[in-house]
């Protein structure tokens, strides 16, 4: 007899995935300690936190139609609470032509994308066939976010600096992917454990670039002048980083 149920992992493996996708979504908060304190978001983006809200907001619903998933649940209403903050403290500090840009956004994902979503969804399938088109959409959208960190990765490689790219976020996204493959692997979920590999895969490249470049020598080292945009670009590389991954539950 099994030590283990498959029904007992992937309570584990879920539980896990929460913990961890919970310090992740957290991961931004020193970003908005700088907006706060600035009292200004001029500088950094807002569209890696609306397409993490809509990815939330998609795996809410997915998981509301597929029911009994209360960890893809729990985790994606408490992303959704946080991006919706995140969403809200970049907007008081936003200049008005920036403030209009991340309402447009919201319109945009969350209520075109997600309500056309839904209404194909109720309108025109029903039953298995309502759960397999949404889960395929949330498929399809995690596995194009999962790619997106090549632009990270390209910058380390071209710059030879890993600044941009901080190991401990590395490796802990690529534990989240882990936890998230093995919770859907044992409930036979394959939306949400497929995605998983190709975010294992890429945290492992990720963190073999860290160790490749991590004593790298670069050209900025020659450079002596104190650049007063690099604060900034750097926290805009670790927004991208941190967004373009930690949805992918």
């Amino acid at each position: 007899m099994a030590l283990f149920s498959a029904e007992h992992l992937a309570f584990i493996f879920g539980l896990l995935g929460n913990i961890i996708s919970f310090l992740v979504f957290l991961a931004p908060v020193p970003t908005f300690y700088t907006i706060w304190k600035r009292k200004s978001s001029e500088g950094f983006q807002a569209l890696p936190y609306s397409v993490a809200f809509f990815s939330a907001s998609l795996l809410l619903y997915y998981a509301f139609l597929k029911t009994g998933a209360y960890m893809i649940v729990t985790i994606n209403g408490i992303g959704c609470f946080i991006e919706t903050v995140y969403l809200l403290i970049y907007m008081v500090y936003a200049p008005k032509k920036s403030k209009l840009f991340v309402m447009a956004l919201i319109l945009i994902f969350n209520v075109g994308g997600l309500g056309l979503v839904m209404t194909v969804s109720l309108l025109a399938f029903h039953g298995a066939n309502r759960v397999s088109l949404v889960g395929w959409i949330c498929c399809i959208l995690n596995l194009a976010v999962f790619a997106a960190p090549f632009s990270i990765m390209r910058r380390v490689i071209k710059t030879k600096s890993v600044e941009y790219m901080p190991f401990t976020l590395s490796f802990f996204l690529t534990l989240c992917a882990i936890m998230w493959f093995f919770y859907g692997f044992f409930i036979n979920d394959y939306y949400i454990a497929f995605p998983n590999i190709l975010g294992f895969l890429f945290g492992i490249a990720q963190m073999i670039l860290y160790f490749v470049y991590k004593n790298a020598k670069t050209d900025d080292t020659l450079n002596l002048e104190v650049d007063p945009n690099k604060d900034v670009e750097k926290n805009l590389s670790l927004e991208e980083a941190k967004d373009v991954e930690m949805v992918s539950k």
